[in-house]
């Protein structure tokens, strides 16, 4: 998420459509106290145009037409009319009077009742035909789609236009339009557009997508940016009980469950494309859930959906994010079969949620026409491409845009294409750009080579002291099919040089065959992981952290040389094998590897030296990947993770001392589950087969740092336990604020609760016990070791803490039976 986040901060700092309205209102409902009255329904009249307002009563209303009249309601209130005696009415303070007789009421007040109110008859009736409506009767469907994707800053004023940060371009504000959402000024800053044909088989339940054209304002073709908006705009379906956004899974109005967290009022009932529908107004019954709030059409006969708008509680419990608007509008074809034809969304991101914050819009605009019904496509027409890269997609001409987007743009969108062209030619805009590019990255661009990573250069250890580590990588863009690394690192204690060097190369884009090779001598915290990794140039946190609790001098001096073939025949399932050569030493005289040549114990050595070859398969079904070259990165949706390795060990080949054979597997599943959060299981077995000395032994990761790893263990030492088979279960659970939520004083806070649990199961086989002489005792956790956890996330939006607890091996000694981590992030 911290990519996606410093994504999200280029637009903000370093890029710092104008509709003609003819109605605008704004303004606050309140009680005869003065006090606001949420979620108040504010409409002109003798339309389908309408609002609700927020939590504090505000809102904001406009139309493209000509209104002289708007009606306000509320549960529990009189109808109220105010007269509009100009085109553009703000500041609006519109008093209710609560209703007194009991003639006047026909609907209910504060919670409304689950018990015969006929907006829960219509809701019933909607779910049942929610999946014989639109695309789902049809086997098969296409259509064209145009997407635009616009990216504003907000609330500008003339004190923000002065500001020193935009001296040399204030050229930019000459496009400063007026939200018709939010009434509030904003400069547009991005504009994306996409045309595709859309592809949907229901009986296979498959979905291709096929981009024929694809223009960004100053960043054509740069895929970290699409993919980072993309990720942001997820498709969804308004019928499904849970709607995910930015991580979070907020609850549906038309879901299952709805009536457990939404009041539903019937509120009106008109002709729209003379169809008759029923108007339904919702809004949380409780304040910091993740729900919404607004009003939905839908016709009388087939209950399919015509329109609705929902707006995100501005209480909700999601960082950097003050406001989400939907609107959906969908057309009716052959009498009853309702289409969506318009999707949009608005969100507001700022650092904080007050009113008048300064932040960005994100605006998704997405067009649909030409539907084509029960064309039956062959199965492998919807496979994924593995690397498909059409680069003409990025270059259509202005002709052919003119042609055949949907809608034409306005005269400021088409400004803001020529404003981030000449933008990108001010010296102090490429200054601001590449500082927000070397946060993201980590690393200083120099021609077409990188100087980092930067978080990588501090670090200490009992052995080498303080610890300074620099490096350099080749790099001309995200795509590049061949890419050299290296990296030299020196220990002011042991007054030693350590290196890494590596070379990774895509012979074959479209089947993603690369080839790689790399050698490394540095120190390294054997059994930070359990699974077997060969990386050259990573950073091994356990032993080059700044801060680590208790003894961390069981350190060794690797030499690790290896070649590697990967190939991705199929998307997300990728095959590789690989040879390696390693040799191991202690690295400190406190610490010993020795090891019997063999079960007859004759000979002790103390150095290992180990040929392997390896295979490995894995596979990520639902993994988004960005970029088409070596190096690629994942979007943030939550995806599963499964991995196979067979290491096969050579005696004598090279010098090398064991024959052995080791097989492991790691399994990843998160799962959402509702407003409930999210849950992550993850699953790690294996086993070797054969004899082998200390140094190849499967160690217990245990965790001695100040900060949360995923995959150690929060309250085992370094070496505390060995196995040569294992099974671990890591099962971890973020509530995302669900019972805070419900706790008064601590709503405001936005805590999120965690929990979770860590154990595992290993033994040691006689032979590994024979040939060690190393001095350590093989303690094998053969009696389930857990532990447990319990953490408080979002504090001040980036911190987590965790506090675990050791459940058993409490008389171990030095046994650590509690421990804190933290954890720093930037999250939604």
């Amino acid at each position: 998420m911290i990519k996606n986040f410093l994504n999200y901060l280029l637009f903000l700092i370093a890029f710092t459509t104008s509709v003609f309205s003819q109605t605008k209102v704004s303004g606050v409902v309140l009680d005869k106290q003065s006090k606001p009255i949420p979620f108040a329904n504010i409409a002109f009249k003798n339309s389908s145009e309408g609002v609700v307002s927020s939590e504090d009563g505000v809102f904001y209303l406009e139309s493209s037409k000509t209104y002289k009249t708007i009606i306000i309601s509320s549960v529990g209130y009189s109808d109220k009319e105010i007269d509009l005696e100009k085109a553009i009415n703000y500041n609006f303070k519109i008093q209710l009077k609560e209703i007194e007789t009991l003639n006047e009421v026909v609907i209910y007040r504060g919670k409304t009742s689950k018990k015969d109110n006929p907006a829960l008859d219509i809701l019933r009736k909607i779910w049942e035909r929610r999946r014989k409506n639109g695309l789902y009767l049809f086997d098969q469907y296409q259509m064209e789609k145009y997407e635009k994707i616009e990216f504003d800053m907000n609330t500008i004023d003339s004190a923000y236009m002065k500001n020193k940060l935009f001296n040399g371009m204030e050229f930019i504000f000459k496009q400063v339009d007026t939200s018709k959402i939010t009434g509030k000024t904003y400069l547009p800053i991005f504009i994306n557009e996409a045309l595709s044909d859309v592809y949907g088989d229901n009986k296979l339940k498959k979905v291709k997508v096929k981009t024929k054209a694809n223009k960004t304002s100053g960043f054509n073709g740069n895929q970290q940016i699409l993919a980072f908006v993309n990720d942001l705009y997820t498709d969804f379906d308004i019928y499904d009980n849970h709607l995910t956004f930015f991580d979070k899974s907020f609850t549906s109005p038309l879901s299952t469950t709805g009536v457990d967290v939404y009041n539903y009022i019937l509120r009106d009932s008109a002709y729209i494309d003379n169809k008759k529908c029923f108007n339904i107004v919702f809004y949380p019954r409780r304040k910091n859930e993740l729900t919404f709030k607004g009003d939905f059409w839908v016709s009388d006969t087939t209950f399919a959906i015509k329109k609705i708008n929902l707006a995100a509680t501005r209480s909700a419990n999601i960082n950097w994010v003050k406001d989400i608007y939907i609107e959906q509008e969908f057309e009716v074809m052959n009498d009853s079969i309702f289409l969506m034809t318009k999707d949009y969304m608005m969100t507001d991101f700022a650092l904080n949620k007050k009113e008048n914050s300064k932040g960005v819009y994100g605006k998704r605009t997405s067009l649909y026409r030409d539907h084509k019904f029960n064309t039956e496509k062959p199965e492998k027409f919807y496979k994924d491409e593995v690397n498909y890269l059409d680069k003409d997609v990025y270059n259509k001409s202005e002709a052919y845009w003119d042609e055949n987007r949907f809608e034409n743009l306005t005269k400021d969108e088409k400004g803001v294409y020529k404003m981030l062209d000449t933008l990108q030619t001010v010296k102090k805009f490429q200054q601001l750009y590449s500082l927000v590019e070397i946060v993201d990255s980590g690393y200083i661009h120099f021609g077409e080579l990188d100087y980092g990573p930067i978080y990588s250069v501090i670090g200490q250890n009992s052995v080498e002291g303080l610890r300074l580590r620099t490096g350099v990588r080749t790099y001309t863009d995200p795509n590049d099919p061949w890419r050299l690394q290296g990296y030299i690192a020196y220990g002011f204690k042991d007054e030693k040089f350590k290196y890494g060097v590596t070379g990774i190369w895509m012979l074959e884009p479209k089947k993603r065959v690369i080839i790689s090779a790399g050698n490394r001598r540095d120190i390294e915290q054997i059994g930070a992981s359990l699974t077997t990794t060969n990386d050259i140039v990573g950073r091994n946190y356990a032993s080059s952290g700044l801060f680590t609790f208790g003894s961390n001098n069981k350190l060794t001096n690797v030499n690790l040389s290896n070649v590697q073939v990967e190939i991705e025949p199929v998307k997300n399932l990728t095959f590789s094998t690989g040879v390696s050569y390693r040799t191991l030493l202690s690295a400190s005289p406190e610490f010993s590897l020795d090891y019997y040549t063999d079960l007859s114990q004759t000979t002790i050595q103390s150095q290992v030296k180990q040929s392997e070859i390896n295979f490995q398969v894995e596979y990520t079904p639902k993994r988004i990947p960005i970029a088409f070259g070596v190096e690629r990165y994942n979007t943030d949706s939550p995806f599963t993770s499964l991995l196979v390795t067979y290491s096969q060990g050579f005696k004598n080949l090279f010098s090398s001392d064991f024959n052995y054979k080791k097989l492991q597997l790691y399994y990843k599943q998160p799962i959402i589950i509702g407003p409930l959060g999210r849950t992550d299981i993850t699953v790690e077995i294996g086993k070797t087969f054969g004899y082998i000395p200390l140094g190849l032994m499967s160690i217990v990761p245990g965790n001695q740092s100040l900060f949360r790893i995923s995959n150690t263990f929060n309250n085992l030492q370094f070496y505390e336990f060995v196995a040569d088979q294992y099974v671990t279960l890591n099962w971890d659970h973020d509530f995302q604020g669900r019972f805070f939520a419900r706790i008064p004083f601590m709503r405001k806070l936005n805590w999120r609760e965690n929990i979770g649990v860590k154990s595992v199961y290993g033994t040691v086989s006689n032979e590994n016990r024979t040939i060690n002489a190393s001095g350590l005792v093989y303690n094998a956790p053969d009696k389930v070791y857990w532990e447990y956890s319990t953490g408080i996330g979002n504090i001040f939006k980036f911190w987590r803490i965790d506090f675990s607890w050791r459940g058993n091996y409490l008389n171990m000694p030095d046994a650590n039976k509690f421990a804190t981590k933290i954890s720093f992030g930037f999250y939604f």
